[in-house]
This record gives structure tokens, sequence and C-alpha cells, in this order.
């Protein structure tokens, strides 16, 4: 059996104990070559009514769209019924199983009967602004694949497209937050870690209200927490300039007519809340008793978490970040505060 590994797009090296780690628990792996010939579903599908495995599963998939044939990791819980489905972006540079090994999200997301697919990007990266570049010529694809992933996913799964988030880091953040701009409708909320909004000629606007959770380090030395108006050219694919992460948090505010912002002071990092106009109007109409119930879009908020002490990493994971990357805090777990972002609202 090849694992995913065999199958990505990039000469990537890997030491053997992690290589071992991330392909021992994969169930049900693609076959083939990787050409860009029809793939099969990424995997079967039980008939209408069947109930779900006894076990979590993570299973290599693709899928094929605008003439690619795209890879994806996918965890199953051990859930029945429709489920929420989380999307993760890896960052630049990086691929599916590397986003998975750095979140861990399946582990926390299986303990509230999540779906999570780590779909890969081509060349190992996302078209995340809407600047046309060599590589890649069309600045839509992705946002067409990622909709592609999710009804297919729908259909397959039986994820829940009232529940669908996407979540991100780095270029893989940046990708998340588009996302929730071009396309709040098919989304129940969005978070980036290290990512933030493209600016310049590939700038993405926020059109409509949607939940959104910015994690940023304080001390990112690759892409600064004020933003990068004029980064440096790169010789293999131009890297975006991008909005501040408040600005680009603060950006989804404004999208969903939200007020003035209260920002707190937790043990290592500060959050700032901005409400959304939706979530207060539908707080004020609920029955007058005190009570949080399910449905009063009191949850539905933006928010922008800067970590002390944080690089440009996913606080909380355990895997060692590359060189000039920055330390990892421990304050929070980005994975765990995420979910309960998802599912608070």
């Amino acid at each position: 059996m090849r694992s995913f590994r065999d199958l990505s797009l990039g000469p990537r090296r890997w030491p053997a104990a992690l290589a071992l780690a991330l392909t021992l628990p994969l169930a049900g792996c693609a076959t083939g070559s990787g050409s860009p010939d029809p793939a099969p579903p990424a995997s079967s599908t039980p008939p209408p009514g069947a109930t779900a495995s006894a076990a979590p599963e993570v299973v290599a998939g693709r899928l094929r769209a605008d003439g690619h044939t795209r890879r994806y990791l996918l965890h199953r819980p051990a859930a029945d019924g429709p489920r929420p489905l989380v999307i993760a972006f890896h960052g630049r540079g990086a691929d599916a199983a590397e986003m998975r090994e750095k979140s861990r999200l399946e582990k926390a997301a299986g303990a509230r009967g999540m779906l999570v697919a780590y779909p890969e990007g081509l060349d190992n990266g996302w078209g995340a602004g809407r600047q046309a570049t060599e590589r890649r010529p069309d600045p839509d694809l992705d946002v067409r694949f990622t909709e592609a992933l999710i009804k297919h996913l729908v259909r397959t799964e039986r994820a829940d497209p009232e529940r669908v988030y996407v979540a991100g880091f780095s270029n893989g953040g940046s990708m998340a937050l588009r996302m929730a701009a071009q396309r709040p409708g098919l989304l129940a909320g969005a978070a980036s870690v290290s990512g933030q909004l493209p600016a310049g000629a590939a700038a993405v606007e926020p059109t409509g209200p949607v939940p959104v959770m910015v994690v940023y380090g304080a001390d990112d030395p690759v892409r600064p927490l004020a933003g990068w108006p004029s980064p440096p050219p790169d010789p293999e694919e131009p890297i975006l300039p991008s909005l501040s992460a408040r600005d680009s948090a603060e950006a989804f505010a404004v999208a969903g007519g939200a007020g003035e912002p209260v920002t707190e002071d937790e043990k290592g990092y500060d959050r700032t809340v901005w409400r959304l106009k939706e979530a207060a109007s539908d707080a004020s109409d609920a029955p007058g008793d005190g009570s949080d119930a399910p449905g009063d879009g009191r949850d539905a908020t933006v928010q922008l978490l800067v970590v002390e002490d944080a690089g440009h990493t996913w606080p909380g994971s355990s895997i060692t970040p590359p060189k000039g990357f920055g330390p990892t805090s421990k304050a929070l777990s980005a994975t765990d505060t995420i979910l309960d972002f998802f599912t608070a609202g």
C-alpha cells in the first residue's frame, strides 16, 4: 500500500520516524501513480441508513476538479448522522500530512463528532489572493476546489452543509480567510493561525457576516503581526502583501455590522471580540429569561487572539517549528480554541 505522502506533488523528505507516524494510521489509501486521470471516490460510502464505522479512521482521497486531480486526507469520527465538517488548509511549502501532524485537529474534532478534511494545495500552496501569478494563473481555482470538496463530502460522507468550517495555517490561514470573505453563506465559521487577508492587487474583501477567529503570534518573524504591505520578491512564487492581523479581523467585523470591540487580557494572550450585528439582534429578540438558548446567536463573533512569546507557529503544537519561525506558545491550544469557537455559535 502506498502512503499519501508517496503521492505528494513536491520532492519533500521527512525523518523516518515522522513519516512512519503519519503513514501507519492511514486506512483505505488511494492507489495509482498520481497521474491526473479520473480518480475513484475518497472511500467506499455506506448506503443510506447504514451506521458509521465503530472507530474513527483516516483515509486518503482524490477529487477531480477543474482538470486537476486534487488529494486530501479525511478523518472520519466514530459518529453517526450528519456531521460537522472542518476543512484544514496547510501552510505554503507544506502538505496535508504536515498540517495533520501540526494541528492534531482530528483528535479534538473526533471527540466532537466532526469530520476533518486536510486538502493538499497545488505546488504545496494556495491561491489565497485574487491576483494571477505565473504559478497560479487562475486565482480562483482553489476557491472552486474548496466548494467542490465541500459538496463532495456532503454527498459522500454525510457532512452537514449547515455546519461547514474552514481553518488554516499561514498561507492556508489566508486561504481560510479568503473562503470566509468570498463565500460567507457557505460557511458556519472560519479560523486562521498566522494568516492574514491579502492586500494590494491581491486584496480580498469580506462580503457578508460570518464568525471568524484570527490567532496570531505577537513575535511572528515570518509575516509580522502588523502585516506586510511590501514583501520581498520570491524567485519561485510571489509573496502576497497582507493586512495586519487586527485589520484582517476588523474587516470581517465591519462586514458583519459589529459594534466596538472589547479586549481582555488572558493568561499568555490578548483576546479582542467584536459581536456581530445579527447576534445582537437575535439576542434582543430572545425571551428575557437570561438563558443562553441554542440558536439565539449570542456567540456569533469575530475574534482576534494575539499570543505572547509566539512566532509563526501553531500554539499548543508539539512539533518543533522550522528554524527562524520563532517559538511555539503553550499558553493555549489553538486546536481546542478554534473548535470551541466553531461549536459555540
